[in-house]
């Protein structure tokens, strides 16, 4: 059991599927207590069942700024102790903005910002006072190697990521001069195998694997946390990045 981890109250949005399910498991293994948010209350329970009294689980839209606020006030209110926030609830869409229909593609966009940027910089902003209350935090912002080398068909969810990775960075400065007990993790996602990408791509990484890896980089306190093959995103952008902007577009 990791003593970085043990004992710990961690909250991880879009806790009960894909990346996210296997981030509460692995924490609770780990020795933390998790509170998991997610929309679907069948995986809620599921998810409660399967972890029992170390999984609490609350059902909320983030993407609606009202169940935002909500949350935040039952967070703040019920576990002061919180000291780790993963932010890994995101929602990704494929749009042609030229081929659809004109406007049909303005409401997946505000849904798109609304869940993965708006839901997460408001979430993270009502937490950050309980956060640095305690003796050690961690913020955990789940990325994309598309922040980076972003690709046609999502232009949104490129344009969110990229805004994820822009405000971790920015949140890490603030932190480093105002509260360096509190760590904050960018991981930078590879194509993972999980709903959202059902039919996209090939060589996935298993969310298994996603999910252990940044957890190692959590305990560790690492600013970035490079996934499965975003390594090699990393290495070929920084040596050759016209060749990554053409291989991921």
């Amino acid at each position: 059991m990791s003593n970085a981890l043990a004992g710990r109250h961690a909250l991880v949005t879009g806790g009960a599927r894909g990346i996210g399910l296997e981030l509460s498991r692995q924490l609770t293994a780990q020795g933390c207590t998790v509170v998991a948010v997610g929309r679907n209350m069948q995986h809620l329970d599921a998810l409660k069942s399967e972890g029992g009294p170390n999984v609490i689980t609350v059902q909320a839209d983030l993407s609606r700024q009202a169940k935002i606020d909500r949350l935040i006030t039952q967070i703040t209110a019920e576990h002061p102790d919180l000291s780790i926030l993963i932010n890994n609830a995101g929602l990704q869409q494929e749009m042609n903005l030229f081929a659809d229909p004109v406007g049909t593609s303005i409401a997946p966009a505000r849904q798109e910002i609304a869940l993965n940027l708006d839901g997460l910089v408001s979430l993270t902003l009502g937490v950050l006072p309980t956060l640095a209350a305690q003796s050690r935090s961690a913020i955990v912002n789940i990325s994309s190697g598309l922040a980076i080398a972003p690709k046609a068909a999502s232009p949104v969810y490129c344009a969110t990521k990229a805004a994820t990775r822009a405000f971790s960075q920015a949140l890490r400065y603030q932190c480093e001069d105002n509260a360096p007990h509190i760590t904050v993790t960018e991981a930078i996602m590879a194509l993972v195998d999980t709903d959202m990408t059902a039919g996209r791509g090939s060589g996935k990484i298993a969310a298994h694997r996603a999910a252990t890896e940044v957890i190692a980089g959590l305990a560790r306190g690492q600013p970035e946390v490079w996934v499965g093959k975003a390594k090699m995103l990393r290495v070929l952008n920084r040596l050759l990045p016209s060749v990554a902007a053409r291989i991921m577009r």
